[in-house]
């Protein structure tokens, strides 16, 4: 199989476990020659995330807080220090309070609201102004969505608002970095047994729902996420930008469940 990332370093952002979104894209980079930094926040996560990152040769690997400018300062500077430029980045970070993740998105209090947009979206608009200097044409930034951006999902309250700023976001910021030919867009995997995911009230139901209508009969895997990445990080997709890119097997595109499920 080609070495379609031989020779390309790259940032990974969001790595809380082996379950992780952000794993199961660094896995497949990694196998197709990407050489990653990783990042953690807290010792904690830096407890879980080392090994991992190690196992596949990862030497880089640094806290970040994204509300913490100073950490962020660092985090570059460690950067440039030690490559001097990025050809992708792989942003995995997103947080809200779980207990708003749960009944009426009507109920979401201010400092949720702030604190999620802030974590959830802003944070890859600072991040990709920090890189931008470091990147050159062919360079790539990629975020992870999910469809409640688009349509109301049971409990996704804040978060739903939240991604869908970021899709915002994605289609912003590829305008403003494609006159140098770097290009950003975004993921969007059906639900995930995932940390992230089981935070959501009602996340299992989701699931199966998800596995029992979608056109595939099936959710999507870590592999197949991991895939998306790989074509959208790669030059494969040269000329792609500003895109979310569904992976869960179809369902996005239904108007209603399966005539077997009504």
């Amino acid at each position: 199989m080609a070495q379609l990332m031989a020779g390309k370093r790259g940032l990974v952002l969001g790595v809380a476990n082996d379950h992780s979104l952000a794993w199961g894209i660094a896995k497949v980079l990694s196998s197709h020659g990407a050489e990653m930094a990783f990042t953690y926040q807290g010792e904690g996560f830096g407890r879980r995330v080392r090994p991992l990152a190690e196992s596949i040769g990862a030497t880089m690997i640094l806290p970040a807080d994204v509300q913490d400018p100073a950490s962020l300062d660092a985090l570059f500077e460690a950067l440039t220090e030690n490559w001097g430029s990025l050809d992708f980045i792989v942003h995995a970070i997103a947080y809200s309070d779980k207990s708003e993740l749960d009944g009426r998105f009507v109920e979401t209090s201010r400092e949720n609201f702030l604190n999620s947009l802030d974590i959830s979206c802003y944070s890859l608009v600072e991040l990709t102004r920090r890189a931008e200097p470091l990147m050159s044409e062919g360079s790539s930034i990629i975020t992870l969505t999910y469809i409640g951006a688009q349509r109301v999902t049971p409990n996704y309250n804040v978060m739903g608002v939240a991604k869908a700023a970021l899709e915002s976001a994605v289609r912003y910021l590829a305008n403003d970095l494609g006159p140098k030919g770097i290009r950003v867009n975004a993921v969007s995997p059906g639900p995930m047994r995932t940390l992230a995911g089981a935070a959501i009230a009602g996340s299992r139901k989701v699931y199966k729902v998800t596995e029992q209508n979608a056109p595939m009969r099936k959710n999507a895997s870590l592999e197949s996420v991991g895939g998306a990445a790989l074509y959208l990080l790669s030059d494969l997709s040269s000329c792609t930008s500003g895109e979310v890119i569904f992976v869960d097997g179809g369902f996005h595109i239904l108007g209603m469940a399966q005539p077997e499920n009504l």
